[in-house]
């Protein structure tokens, strides 16, 4: 297949091009590098098989030559990026998301949108199923990003029902592993940076809210398993919107565009994860306590049922194995 990876050198899109290029296909890597790293696909450049193209995704969007399969992974990740990037956040969820549908229209390609637990909000409900509506402030600062996957995921399901794109959408929990930035905000890579630079940890509020985090490696082979899977009937491109608009109705075709959880349902406390980086880390540091940010979510751990049913998916590098091979990236970026 050649394939599309928007975002290809950022954190995640830098891990899925090079799975992709290991099991033979093409890929074109597209990246602003507002927040991706030409050196995440360093090791990929000299690669026949790759090339790499310096690019806004919400600018008009052409690639020559067929195309099988479009990733659409850009877009700031990090709390820390889209709360220095709002409008560019938003942008790129919906103009960008807008760009890259309409080239898997016109080159009969498959779409994978990558979405994000964050459409969850603050949630109500624990484990979160792919069901659940979620509970977001769309005005709060952290609202940016929420709503810009929202709306992303709403287009996405409009683009397949009245144009017959060939979509998927996988929705992201918390995600950890090298080629993060040591800087980026999130809380493993601050916590093990913070404890092997023998700085204290920076906890936001009293610890106790919860995440589930899942190593790149698991959540890669996830992603690239919704994205081979096959409809029991395959969709066609087509303009017939009856015929788009009967099968709705169709569970079975239906089944595989709905939005899939992947991720990591082993929760842990915030102060617990801390605690363990400092034990894994060896490290002397201490925990301080900061105020937690507006809308911060109290819980998150995904219900993965679908994805182990419709996928036979499920993680299993234990934690603190991922974490030990997260930790030994970090010493040497820092060293």
């Amino acid at each position: 297949m050649r394939i599309l990876v928007t975002g290809g050198a950022g954190f995640l899109g830098s891990h899925l091009c090079e799975a992709l290029i290991e099991q033979g296909h093409t890929v074109v890597c597209m990246d602003n590098l507002v927040t991706g790293r030409v050196e995440n696909v360093a090791d990929l450049l000299g690669n026949e098989r790759f090339s790499f193209m310096k690019y806004n995704v919400c600018d008009y969007l052409h690639i020559e030559g067929p195309l099988d399969a479009i990733l659409h992974f850009a877009s700031p990740a990090s709390p820390q990026d889209y709360l220095e990037l709002p409008i560019a956040t938003l942008k790129v969820g919906a103009l960008g998301t807008h760009k890259a549908l309409g080239l898997a229209k016109a080159k009969g390609a498959r779409l994978l949108l990558a979405s994000t637990s964050e459409v969850y909000g603050d949630p109500l409900v624990n484990p979160q199923p792919e069901s659940y509506w979620g509970n977001v402030n769309p005005i709060s600062p952290r609202g940016v990003y929420d709503e810009a996957k929202r709306f992303a995921e709403a287009l996405t399901m409009a683009y397949h029902r009245y144009h017959g794109v060939d979509t998927r959408i996988v929705r992201i929990f918390n995600t950890f592993g090298p080629r993060m930035r040591p800087h980026d905000g999130r809380v493993v890579s601050n916590f093990i940076v913070q404890a092997l630079q023998g700085k204290p940890l920076s906890v936001f509020g009293d610890g106790s809210q919860t995440r589930s985090f899942c190593y790149v490696d698991d959540l890669v082979r996830g992603i690239l398993a919704l994205l081979m899977i096959e409809s029991d009937r395959s969709v066609e491109q087509r303009t017939d919107r009856k015929f788009l608009h009967a099968k709705q109705d169709d569970e079975a075709s239906e089944s595989i565009h709905n939005p899939v959880n992947i991720g990591n349902p082993r929760e842990l406390t915030v102060l617990e994860i801390a605690k363990l980086v400092i034990e894994l880390t060896r490290s002397s540091s201490q925990i301080t306590y900061h105020p937690l940010p507006a809308d911060d979510p109290k819980v998150r751990r995904p219900d993965i049922q679908r994805a182990r049913t419709l996928l036979q998916w499920e993680p299993n590098v234990p934690l603190e194995d991922a974490l030990l091979r997260t930790i030994e990236y970090f010493r040497k970026v820092l060293a």
